[in-house]
Order: structure tokens, then sequence, then C-alpha cells
């Protein structure tokens, strides 16, 4: 099409619709304090736009309905099971794979495979649940993102880039036998939803391979990071978003896999790898602690699901629509003047919340404040990506270590909200952010240790 022609509609239309509620503003500020101020204890029903995550939330398609209703239910051996091999192969193209029931389940069964005590995990940014897999397997995760990552304002092409200089530096210090893999997670979700090049996929598989250590993808969000290097990065723009995702894994020795995200579907997972020896040791733990190795904790259905959701997913036509409709969303924030993370990532738009509100010190939490506020004023659930998940207590001085960046996150569902309700979303922070001085920040009274931001409590400090 050329400039003057109109912009393209979903490539879909609506076959059933949910209806949802607003509660009034006194009933949600009720609400919110009955679950002490913390949104995950939020009951679904009472949230009118729900961004908490894009995890396990999207709309699947009339396809996938048809195949999960077509599949044998079997315990073992399943079509199913067949199904996702092939598209795995085809899309991912390494030799082996596990079904699991979500992207966590496939880092518990890879940490608990290949950690030690005191070795350490380096990745461009864990996310929560790596981290915390990592921890729970006395492993020590170190995050490498590049400097530029945490300039919420600066607006580059793969701010979720590894620093390789620093990768190589730290595998020096700590000898290579302390490392028994490097992860890159692909959109860096922790630092805004951020792209990785293939070009620093390369050099992070090249300083790996001279070391002799292993390398995973942390990919939930492939196809998304794969429409970003098709889009800015050169050599790319004539390839498919499958032959972009076929080079780029071709650099890893396996992958974790969230189906939650980018299989388009509820639940379900993979883990995957080129090594025959490592498949047979996370066959064997997955039978123990998810179930046989051709269903992996998952009805068979939903292996159909996700086999045909990832062909869905290196669509380009779906690429150019999830990105344009988050573009969508972060255009209209910035027209408000809502401080956000740039450039807007590839499923959620990030409000840097030190910027929305500077008079909130870390140890108030402002982006878990800011997240509690926007459910009270407009019944949007968000979720805080900031000191509440990844805060610290100093074990030996028990001081509050503050996250480096408090971001909250729009998380959008895919093929499951239309432009009006995230301009709704973009209006109602935009008229709260003009009266943000009027905001004051929480007091947290209970946190477990790993992943706390989830069951975390809080008050309001008077």
């Amino acid at each position: 099409m050329d400039e003057k022609s109109p912009r393209l509609p979903e490539p879909f239309k609506i076959k059933m619709v949910e209806k949802i509620t607003l509660h009034p503003r006194e009933k949600r500020k009720e609400l919110i304090k009955k679950v002490d101020y913390n949104v995950f204890m939020l009951k679904a029903e009472d949230v009118f736009i729900d961004l908490l995550t894009d995890s396990g939330t999207s709309a699947m398609s009339d396809r996938q309905w048809a195949g999960m209703i077509e599949t044998t239910q079997a315990y073992a051996g399943s079509q199913s099971y067949y199904s996702l091999e092939k598209a795995m192969k085809d899309i991912f193209g390494f030799k082996y794979f596990i079904p699991v029931h979500q992207g966590r389940a496939a880092e518990n069964i890879l940490f608990s495979t290949m950690i030690f005590p005191e070795c350490y995990v380096p990745n461009n940014t864990h996310f929560d649940t790596t981290e915390a897999n990592i921890l729970r397997n006395k492993g020590i995760p170190v995050n490498l993102a590049t400097e530029d990552a945490y300039d919420s304002a600066k607006v580059l092409p793969f701010k979720g880039n590894m620093d390789a200089r620093k990768l190589e530096e730290f595998i020096r210090e700590k000898t290579p036998e302390k490392i028994p893999l490097i992860m890159t997670t692909i959109t860096n979700n922790s630092v805004g939803g951020q792209p990785v090049s293939m070009q620093n996929i390369k050099e992070v598989s090249v300083i790996a391979k001279k070391y002799g250590i292993p390398v995973f993808i942390d990919a939930c969000r492939f196809a998304e990071n794969c429409y970003f290097i098709k889009q800015r990065e050169e050599g790319y723009r004539n390839k498919t978003i499958k032959e972009i995702a076929r080079e780029l894994f071709s650099y890893a020795d396996g992958c974790t896999f969230s189906g939650k995200k980018e299989a388009l579907t509820n639940i379900g997972g993979m883990l995957c790898t080129n090594s025959e020896e490592l498949y047979e040791k996370f066959r064997n733990l997955t039978i123990v602690i998810e179930g046989f190795a051709t269903y992996g904790g998952l009805a068979c259905r939903e292996l159909e699901a996700m086999a045909r959701g990832l062909y869905e997913v290196v669509d380009e036509n779906y690429q150019v629509y999830r990105h344009r409709q988050v573009e969508y969303l972060a255009k209209i924030l910035r027209d408000g003047d809502v401080p956000i993370v740039e450039p807007p990532g590839g499923h959620a738009v990030y409000i840097d919340a030190k910027k929305f509100l500077p008079h909130i010190p870390p140890e108030q939490f402002p982006a878990q404040t800011l997240t509690v506020q926007l459910y009270i004023e407009s019944g949007v659930r968000a979720a805080e990506i900031g000191s509440s998940c990844f805060g610290k207590i100093d074990e030996k001085t028990g001081k509050f270590i503050p996250a480096r960046m408090e971001l909250m996150r729009l998380a959008i569902p895919r093929r499951t909200y239309t432009d009006n309700h995230l301009k709704y979303v973009a209006e109602c922070l935009t008229m709260l952010y003009k009266k943000r001085d009027q905001i004051k920040g929480l007091r947290r009274i209970y946190a477990p240790k790993l992943l706390g931001h989830f069951t975390a409590r809080f008050e309001p400090i008077n």
C-alpha cells in the first residue's frame, strides 16, 4: 500500500464477546483496600480492563478452538504432541523438546538440571520467575543489560541487548566452570519489553562458544522480537518472521518458552534443546514433576492449540496489527505528557513511575503506588515492575535496595481489546498525571522472599 492508503484494521473479526463491568470509584477503593493494595489479589470480575499481563490472556482463534475439539486425548502419544513437535522444528529448529504447563515449569526443569550451588547465570535481564527459579536452585542470577536500557527516555532500536563486553569480562572473572549456561531474554521484559538485535545474539553466542558455555533463549516473545529485527536491523527487511526466528535460534543450544504469550494460548510451554544428553535429563525430570513427556502436565488439546498458535504468531499481518496497537497506546500517552519507556516494546507500554511520581521515594514503592491508584481511578489493572518486584533486602545490613527502574507495565493481551479500550486507559492515566502531586506512597507490611510481589501486602502512608 502507498502512503495515502488508509491504515489497515485488525486482521480478524470478532466472533464472541465477554461482558466487562466498571464498578463505581468508591467500590474500587473498598476492593483494593480489602486485598491490602495488591492488584494481583483482586478478582478478575472486579477489573474493567485487565492489563496485568499478556500471559495466558490472549483470545484464541477459531482454528485453535477447532483443533482442541478434534485432537485425541491420550496419556501417551497423542497426535497433538506430534503437531507441536512439527511446529517447533519448523519455527524454532531445535532437535528435541518437552511440553510443559507454562514457562516457569520449563525454567524449573532447566535450572534443576543444570544449576549447582553458588554458580552464576548471566542474562541480559532476568524476569521475576527466571530469577526466582535460579535462586531456588541456589544459583546466582546476573543481569548484564547495556546501560542504555536503564534510560527510559533514550530512543535506540535494541535497548534489550546484553553488554557483550561485560559478559566476557564476567566469564573471565568468575571462570567458565562457574557458569553452567548463559541466557538471553527476548524481548527484554524487565527494562520495558525492549528487543535484542540479531547481531547481539550472535556476539553472545560467539563468546559462549569460546568458553564452552551453552546458550539458552528465554523465548517468551520471540516473534515480536523477530518483527523488530525485520523492521530495524539491516539485512532482514525482506525475510519472513519465521526465517528470522530460525536464524535467531540457530545461535542457541536451547530455549525456554511460555506458550501463554506467543503460542496465543491460555496455558502451556516448552523446553527445547539440541543436546540429546540434556534432553534425556529434562525428560526424566518432567515425568516426575509435570507428567509424561508427550503431554507435560497439559490436556492434549492445549498442545494442538499451541501448535496452531505458533503459526499464527509468525504471520506478518498479525505482527503489524500487534505492534500498531502498542504504538497507538504509547502515542496517546505521549500526547498527554505521561512519561513512558521509549521506544515502546512489542507487548506493553511501560510508565516510568519515578518520573510520574518523583515525590515518592523508592522505599514507598512508587510503581506499586501508581498501579493501585490507576485501579482506583479507572478500574484498569496494570503490573508493577519496580521495587516490589525486584527490590532486595541486604541480608548483612537489612537495608532495602530498590530496583534500578520503577515501572508500571500496561501489558496488552493479544487480540483481546480494541483501540477504544486502550484510548480509555490512556485518557485515565493522563488525567491521573495531572493530579499526581496528590498521590501518596505505600508501606509494605508483608512479602515472602521469592516472588514476593505476587502476595505482598501494603498500607497507605498518611
